[in-house]
């Protein structure tokens, strides 16, 4: 899935792109379900590394906090600080309907600044809060829906997998997909997850509210074909990642992607 990198250093965000398009058509064996074009959700949106006239370069969606003001996506989207990168949740068509958001802080987990180990390929980003009457919001407060971090899907498991691929004034895409294991990498097949995609929520729903079980990333840094994509699996490395960002501790200084083995 991810077949050229580039770095964009005017954010300092490395970006993985597929020269692929969700136009395309795709390789993929019989009987795989596609990516359907999909209403745009507060949840999820593109992020942008040099404005919203140029194309996106991930997906990041809206994290559970107690200060309303993360993200979450794929550490192979982000390097550096992770400061500039602009959020749009709810982006449909060049439509904000809540907003542009500008990450302030990235944070990692160790092993992938050390090693980039594709089994922590998760960043959490801390967006700059919005100054109205009486104090500040935060992206939570605004798109009034966010998820809470959950365990690795469990084989079998059904899932909605929503996405921007790359592309300018696009719209989201999803699929629901049931989960699968290749190795130790949680996996689903389902085409149409281009360049873009990486970064993408796996939901699943409890009750009235969303977990997220997983991103797009991890193995090749989410997959070599557009119609099996990867995830790291989410575990207790995951939840203190959370704890980090989520009490606004010291954030990272995230190392460029290197190759992502395809």
């Amino acid at each position: 899935m991810r077949l050229t990198h580039w770095l964009v250093t005017s954010v300092s965000v490395a970006v993985t792109l597929t020269l692929t398009t969700a136009a395309s058509a795709s390789n993929a064996p019989p009987n795989t379900p596609s990516a359907v074009a999909a209403p745009a959700t507060a949840l999820v949106g593109p992020l942008f590394s040099a404005g919203l006239a140029r194309q996106h370069t991930c997906t990041a969606s809206v994290l559970d906090s107690p200060g309303h003001d993360l993200i979450l996506t794929a550490a192979h989207c982000v390097s550096g600080n992770g400061t500039g990168i602009l959020f749009a949740p709810g982006y449909d068509r060049g439509a904000t309907p809540y907003g542009v958001w500008t990450s302030v802080a990235a944070y990692v987990d160790p092993s992938w600044i050390s090693d980039q180990d594709p089994q922590h390929d998760v960043a959490i980003l801390r967006l700059a809060r919005r100054q109205v009457p009486g104090g500040s919001v935060g992206v939570a407060d605004v798109t009034r829906v966010a998820e809470a971090i959950a365990p690795a899907p469990r084989p079998g498991e059904q899932l909605s997998v929503p996405s921007y691929p790359a592309g300018i004034e696009d719209q989201p895409i999803s699929c629901n997909v049931s989960a699968y294991y290749f190795g130790k990498y949680p996996s689903f097949n389902c085409a149409g997850y281009v360049g873009g995609t990486s970064g993408a929520p796996w939901l699943a729903r409890i009750g009235h509210s969303w977990v997220v079980t997983g991103v797009i990333g991890g193995l090749h840094q989410g997959g070599c074909v557009d119609y099996t994509s990867y995830s790291s699996a989410f575990g207790l490395d995951t939840y203190r990642l959370w704890l980090r960002a989520a009490f606004h501790q010291p954030a990272d200084t995230v190392p460029v992607a290197g190759p992502d083995g395809c």
